[in-house]
């Protein structure tokens, strides 16, 4: 018989091929032991963790569309509602202030006298207290337009985490567009932050939202 055959039933080389599966058995149970518990332990931080609250908003000074110089005091007591454009914007911006004035319309005069839409400029170089009286009057006449030196605008803007940006045309001068965002902010009657619209809700979908923090604040 060869050496081949005599070691196949040499007792010696059975009992080290089951120590070795066993081996590698208790080895797999325990990786998959840690495992199972780093998964644990990661559930238990996620569930315990705790939110984090961004600050949105904060007090400002400006100019409104009839030359008056306002604060966000001003408003106490009614629900600011809030967009950051300006009044050369092609597109976004009309939208967004003719969903405003439909939602004002939907919810119609006594509960709108509970609301104050603000349209901010974000161009303060073009969009003077003139030229923001005759834009907004062709959407609503509950929306202020308000306006202010390049530092307020920028400081109110990054309180709201809000984006813009010049875009230079390749003309120069005063033919430019600005990219932003297209985001509306509801702010409380003691004006904190509430809640935001994104671009492309709906004028019924956003008087329904207010209607809901108006009877929320009666």
């Amino acid at each position: 018989m060869s050496d081949e055959q005599n070691s196949g039933n040499n007792p010696g080389t059975v009992t080290k091929a089951a120590i070795a599966i066993t081996a590698l058995a208790v080895v797999v149970f325990i990786g998959w032991s840690q495992f199972r518990q780093a998964g644990t332990n990661s559930h238990d931080v996620l569930e315990t963790r705790t939110p984090v609250k961004i600050s949105i908003g904060g007090p400002f000074t400006l100019t409104d569309h009839t030359g008056k110089q306002v604060s966000d005091t001003d408003y106490r007591g009614r629900l600011m509602l809030i967009f950051f454009g300006y009044t050369f914007c092609p597109d976004v911006c009309p939208t967004e202030l003719n969903t405003i004035a439909e939602a004002m319309d939907i919810l119609g005069a006594e509960k709108g006298k509970r609301i104050q839409p603000l349209f901010i400029s974000i161009d303060p170089n073009r969009d003077t207290p003139e030229v923001m009286a005759e834009y907004v009057a062709q959407f609503h006449p509950s929306i202020t337009g308000l306006t202010g030196t390049d530092d307020e605008i920028a400081q109110l803007a990054q309180s709201f985490r809000t984006y813009y940006a010049r875009a230079e045309s390749s003309e120069g001068g005063e033919d430019y567009t600005v990219d932003h965002s297209a985001t509306t902010f509801l702010m409380g009657p003691d004006g904190k932050f509430q809640t935001t619209f994104s671009y492309g809700t709906t004028p019924e979908a956003m008087a329904a939202g207010l209607d809901k923090f108006i009877n929320s604040n009666s």
